[in-house]
């Protein structure tokens, strides 16, 4: 993973003296909490419904194990021993003081961590592929890509107050598993007809109040001009989004009333110029091969080809099912990729305390090579395990409460901290979340049911990706009382879709019973038992499962 040189440590520690002056100005009264927000926001900290929020940045997810106990060290000595990881692949402390903020600064700065552009209108946490470096399905590891331009877009002059917050994917395999397609921009690593590898590029892409799918504008992009065409699509953004309606002031919204044509033509032509007047920035092979450097595959040793498939057969149903679900086959003979579900009906999805990240860094020293992933699903990775040593990975991780074998299922579910914490949900998240999993939660049923999303948004602004969900679920307002409309027919995957409103909305003692309902239909109309949910409601549209969320009398 990237190594900080002296100037990245300097930039995080320079910042970390910055903030605590003006925190000290702050609870001195020397400045005002109006003065003060653009100040904190520029560090990561909001002010939410009951206490501060202090958003951490993982670019790309990927985490050292030091820099896990770390950030498990901090939630126990500032927050109240648990953190929540987001669909950022960030990670959120939800109780910090403000006087213990620039102490945390400077903890995160020791193990080359920070809370930089985690907020505001400028370009946020360069998120990624879970699985980059190990899929068996990649094309090339996207995290160099990723780390050169954290490293531009940071602190970067031009686009530091953009009409709204900036957010960029990156994806180097056949399956989309970074959700490319909800992003500002999306990009995925691909090959030419002369067998070049460059990216495919998507601008205009994001859920919230007007939920849209990024739209293609270059087919190819060789990677020398990568820097130089982002640049030219955020100075079309900085020059022409809406900054008279925050509403209206994402990418998206620009790239749909202008038309992608159109909006591609100002790109190409803003390109253009920067080439003949010498300011595109040229990235070189040199460049590319120095980070590169800093994602070069771990010792693997050299191990039988052994496949999942002989255990998922056995006699121990638990274990068979966990590989079935959780296991994922790794590009390197003898090993495979382990994900640990953080959704049960026991905490809320997402949060992870800090006994647990110590004991998770432990197995990832353990089995692995020292680093764990965050997904954009809310859940962590072990990158690579040996394939003889899941069994007691396993037995491991079922001691510690990560061994659920839900991932992709029905019960592996996203959802926002909501009206718990945020001062802008309309509507409580967490205890549905809860509520859904309790009334779902028997493992053969989730097993048969097979790969089907539920994701829940407190609010209309989307954090928990409501609209890409197989089953959406979003919170609101109704005179006062929480009420949840749900959608039906999302997906995040390389077959992106926006969920269809079903109809009315429901009070939050509906819900569950009501998704209950909509997947036991499911299972009684699929064609057969590989079916998904998403083939299902796109073989029969939305009838069948609309009369099941309303069905009389319920």
């Amino acid at each position: 993973m990237y190594q900080y040189d002296e100037h990245d440590q300097r930039i995080v520690e320079e910042r970390a003296r910055q903030f605590r002056d003006q925190v000290r100005r702050r609870l001195s009264g020397e400045l005002t909490e109006e003065e003060f927000r653009p100040l904190r926001l520029q560090n990561g900290l909001y002010l939410q419904l009951h206490a501060y929020m202090m958003r951490i940045a993982i670019p790309y997810g990927l985490l050292s194990t030091k820099q896990l106990r770390k950030l498990g060290d901090i939630a126990r000595r500032f927050d109240r021993g648990y953190g929540h990881f987001t669909t950022r692949q960030n990670l959120q402390l939800n109780w910090p003081r403000l006087v213990d903020v620039p102490e945390i600064l400077d903890e995160l700065a020791s193990v080359q961590m920070h809370a930089i552009q985690t907020s505001g209108n400028c370009i946020r946490n360069i998120t990624s592929d879970p699985f980059a470096g190990v899929a068996k399905d990649e094309l090339e590891d996207p995290r160099p890509y990723c780390e050169i331009l954290r490293q531009w877009s940071t602190f970067h002059p031009e686009f530091a107050f953009l009409p709204r917050k900036f957010k960029i994917a990156i994806s180097g395999a056949e399956s989309d598993r970074a959700a490319i397609a909800i992003h500002d921009i999306g990009l995925r690593l691909v090959k030419n007809e002369q067998g070049e590898i460059g990216f495919e590029y998507f601008a205009g892409g994001g859920l919230g109040r007007t939920p849209i799918l990024g739209e293609r504008i270059r087919a190819f992009l060789p990677k020398r001009e990568l820097l130089a065409y982002t640049e030219a699509v955020l100075r079309v953004y900085n020059a022409d989004g809406r900054r008279d309606n925050k509403f209206k002031a994402r990418i998206k919204i620009l790239v749909k009333e202008t038309g992608v044509a159109e909006f591609t033509r100002r790109v190409e032509e803003e390109f253009a110029r920067m080439k003949e007047d010498g300011t595109a920035i040229v990235l070189d092979d040199e460049e590319i091969a120095r980070m590169k450097a800093y994602f070069t595959p771990p010792a693997y040793e050299t191990l039988p080809d052994e496949s999942l498939e002989g255990a998922k057969l056995g006699k121990d149903r638990e274990y068979a099912r966990w590989l079935s679900a959780n296991v994922v086959p790794h590009r390197v003979p003898g090993y495979a990729i382990v994900q640990l579900s953080t959704k049960s009906d026991e905490v809320p999805p997402g949060d992870v305390s800090s006994d647990q990240m110590d004991a998770i860094a432990d197995l990832a020293d353990r089995y692995g090579f020292g680093q764990v992933v965050v997904t954009h699903r809310q859940n962590l990775v072990l990158p690579d395990v040996r394939i003889r040593d899941l069994r007691e990975v396993h037995a491991a991780l079922k001691a510690l409460g990560f061994a659920t074998p839900n991932l992709d299922r029905v019960t592996d579910i996203i959802a926002c901290p909501g009206l718990d914490y945020c001062d802008l949900a309309n509507a409580r998240s967490i205890p549905i979340a809860k509520e859904i999993q309790a009334t779902l939660d028997d493992a053969d049923r989730v097993h048969d049911l097979g790969p089907l999303t539920i994701n829940i948004s407190g609010c209309i602004n989307a954090c928990g990706h409501h609209h890409v969900g197989n089953i959406g679920i979003l919170g609101i307002d109704k005179q006062g009382e929480e009420f949840y409309q749900v959608t039906v027919g999302g997906s995040a995957r390389e077959d992106a879709a926006i969920g269809k409103v079903l109809g009315r909305a429901l009070s939050s003692e509906e819900v569950a019973p009501a998704i209950a309902r909509l997947v036991d239909r499911f299972a009684q109309v699929r064609e057969h038992d590989e079916e998904t949910f998403l083939e299902a409601f796109r073989r029969l549209g939305p009838n069948p499962f609309k009369e099941a969320l309303y069905a009389a009398g319920a």
